[in-house]
């Protein structure tokens, strides 16, 4: 059977209660689809109107069409700018697998059906109080087609728009003034994509307790040419720092395998020789650690394409930004991480260290240019599933 794609829309009531990790875990893990795309929208009224009309598509089923009339309800009073005027923010994740519709309908859940035991996500995060038989509180917490039709439907209404409402919606939250606002870069790593489970939701709900606004988000593959970009300033760092252990190792290695003593300045002469290319060798793995390739063992057009491995690129907006994030995240090792900070919880080595935080708001704008933060990813992918 083909793949299908499906889609979650996180409401802005869900992003603003950080909810959103814990709804990315579970429809990732309890799914077992692929994320293969996602953007932040600040929907306008002429897409809030055609999707609110699109929600509704049951002819049938009569109460499958009165949860669908609340939901078109919802989407045409919540979606909408509060009354100074700023739009709201939604989260769109796109999947792709077998049965894609009917596994991500089945991990979200009915809104209407009186269940606590948190099975689905609306079981969690979704609530629907009903007096005397009238809806008196509605929030999904998410919102997902009930089939592949609808599906296709409110895809083709994402990409339509997709450029015009979506995308690092840095003026989306107001500030007081005066404030210290920062944007800064963070990337989910390959080694949360092995398989569809849920740590990153778990990294994305560990960032959560920073206080900070999710303004972006996109898939990424980093091409070759990317990764030694992004990680350039690294190189020299690891060259020099290798120096000094490789001279070590050199030494006992000749003087145990050819019986003949080094001195110092040896020793240190063969750090000079081996300390840059232990380094430069070290650099190229972090580099096909997240692109797929050695730089070595890539030519040509290959430099430039998109990479073999998945990361996620989360742009975070808020007072004191870069030191917050930075915090939570832990440093580089993670063996010498502090409890509670993501390399500690989710981290195995120097190098799979779960996540990636811009170390200054300068640098974040430069990582950000790297990977073109601002690239729609979104759209021909819609586009070209429904061609």
């Amino acid at each position: 059977m083909a793949d299908e794609l499906s889609y979650v829309l996180i409401t802005p009531y869900s992003l603003r209660k950080s909810r959103t990790g814990g709804i990315v875990g579970r429809l990732l893990s309890r799914s077992g689809l692929e994320l293969v795309s996602g953007r932040l929208f600040a929907p306008s009224e002429e897409f809030i109107k055609e999707f609110a009309e699109a929600s509704v598509s049951e002819t049938d089923n009569v109460r499958h069409r009165q949860t669908q009339e609340l939901i078109r309800d919802y989407i045409l009073k919540n979606l909408a700018a509060d009354q100074h005027g700023v739009r709201q923010r939604a989260l769109l994740l796109v999947l792709r697998g077998e049965d894609a519709v009917i596994k991500t309908r089945s991990v979200v859940g009915h809104i209407m059906q009186e269940r606590t035991s948190g099975e689905t996500i609306r079981d969690t995060y979704g609530d629907c109080l009903v007096e005397d038989g009238r809806v008196v509180y509605f929030e999904p917490g998410v919102l997902a087609a009930p089939d592949d039709a609808s599906a296709r439907r409110h895809l083709e209404i994402f990409a339509k728009y997709s450029d015009t409402d979506g995308g690092i919606l840095v003026d989306s939250v107001p500030f007081p003034a005066g404030e210290n606002v920062e944007t800064t870069l963070v990337l989910i790593k390959p080694d949360n994509f092995r398989f569809p489970n849920a740590r990153p939701g778990g990294v994305i709900d560990l960032f959560s307790r920073t206080g900070l606004y999710i303004v972006g988000f996109k898939v990424h593959y980093m091409s070759v040419a990317q990764a030694e970009k992004f990680y350039g300033p690294v190189l020299d760092v690891l060259q020099d720092k290798f120096r000094e252990p490789s001279a070590k190792r050199a030494r006992l290695a000749i003087e145990e395998e050819f019986g003949i003593p080094i001195d110092e300045k040896t020793e240190t002469e063969l750090g000079e020789l081996i300390g840059p290319i232990a380094g430069r060798s070290h650099w190229e793995s972090i580099v096909q650690f997240m692109a797929g390739s050695r730089p070595s063992h890539c030519t040509g057009e290959k430099r430039n394409q998109p990479g073999t491995e998945k990361c996620v690129a989360l742009i975070y907006q808020g007072v004191d930004a870069v030191r917050k994030i930075r915090e939570v995240l832990g440093p580089t090792d993670p063996s010498k991480a502090p409890s509670g900070t993501i390399r500690r919880e989710f981290g195995q080595t120097v190098m799979i260290n779960a996540a990636h935080a811009s170390d200054s708001a300068e640098n974040a704008r430069r990582e950000m240019d790297i990977i073109e933060i601002n690239e729609n990813t979104l759209k021909p992918l819609i586009d070209s599933y429904l061609s």
